[in-house]
């Protein structure tokens, strides 16, 4: 039998942790009695910096439970690199993971079709949404729009996928090896190229707390995964260069014709809004390449991409002492 380790990130999960902590116990407990994943099996909370009681009501459940473990990083490193700590940390623990946050609004009820699929061969199986009917107007319109963007920037991601998958251990290893500082999972995953599968489900309501990916996030989050994982944009800040240059060629030839015919073009109006949108694109252009060379200086300084300060296990083999990933 496999041992499956869950991988839950946590920033400020308090209102829903001990339902989350509760609801995937159970869940182990019902595969492990019917054969589907080892007894060792277990949760792995990733406490991300929380400014509340996330990480003492963690510790609470790791003392009550055997099927919980916990991480807790030193600070708050984001969503993207608190999953990779937590997939980091469990890599030599387990021979399948999954990932899920912690409002379990994804579906835990296909974790078990998840396990079936990586049984017949699938390194990787694709958590996806049947639907957004949960979601406002406003965040389906811009959810599925971000799809359509990033494969047009010839992005490859899973439509309607976010961070609820399942990985071999094999798959995890592999995932170590892209040492990216700017991290995008999700485009990531599926370049690792094994054998993977989809499995849907209908995304819930959230029941407690709130969403950590309000607007502003949402929007660098795209940012991030666009320019993590595209060129485009620079190309098409040159290829409106050019198509400007060549305007300004026509609009040329044309002041010239008037001036020689007599019909000159008077008026400050045209010539201002000229000069302003050429100051405007001038300031676009600059500040999408200081994008990427912004982080190419991120990259090169190699800094750790998370620093864990303890790690809690039942295994024989505890570490409970500080250490840098």
């Amino acid at each position: 039998m496999k041992r499956l380790a869950i991988v839950v990130p946590c920033y400020n999960e308090e209102p829903v942790l001990r339902e989350t902590a509760a609801q995937l116990t159970n869940l182990l407990k019902d595969l492990t009695q019917r054969g589907k994943i080892s007894p060792k099996s277990f949760i792995l909370f990733v406490n991300d910096g929380s400014t509340d009681r996330t990480w003492e009501l963690i510790q609470e459940e790791f003392e009550r439970s055997p099927f919980v473990y916990a991480l807790n990083l030193a600070a708050n490193v984001g969503h993207q690199n608190a999953l990779l700590a937590g997939l980091s940390s469990v890599q030599d623990l387990c021979n399948v993971t999954i990932t899920i946050d912690a409002d379990l609004q994804d579906d835990i009820g296909v974790m078990e079709e998840m396990i079936d699929q990586y049984e017949a061969g699938a390194d990787i199986v694709y958590g996806v949404r049947k639907e957004r009917k949960t979601d406002t107007f406003f965040k389906r319109f811009t959810a599925q729009s971000f799809y359509k963007v990033m494969a047009l920037l010839g992005v490859k991601t899973v439509y309607n996928h976010a961070d609820y998958r399942l990985m071999s251990a094999r798959a995890v290893r592999q995932l170590m090896q892209y040492g990216e500082r700017n991290l995008f999972l999700r485009g990531i995953v599926p370049l690792i190229g094994y054998p993977s599968a989809k499995v849907y489900y209908a995304r819930k309501a959230r029941t407690a707390g709130e969403s950590k990916y309000p607007l502003k996030k949402m929007l660098s989050f795209a940012f991030e995964g666009i320019t993590s994982f595209s060129i485009k944009p620079i190309t098409m800040v040159m290829m409106a260069g050019i198509a400007i240059l060549f305007c300004t060629v026509l609009a040329f030839i044309y002041i010239l014709a008037s001036y020689f015919t007599g019909h000159t073009v008077s008026g400050w109006a045209s010539i201002m809004t000229s000069i302003w949108f050429l100051g405007g694109m001038q300031l676009v252009a600059i500040g999408i390449v200081g994008e990427y060379v912004g982080k190419t200086y991120m990259e090169v300084k190699q800094r750790p991409r998370f620093n864990v300060e303890t790690f809690l296990t039942h295994d024989q083999f505890d570490n409970n002492d500080s250490s840098e990933k």
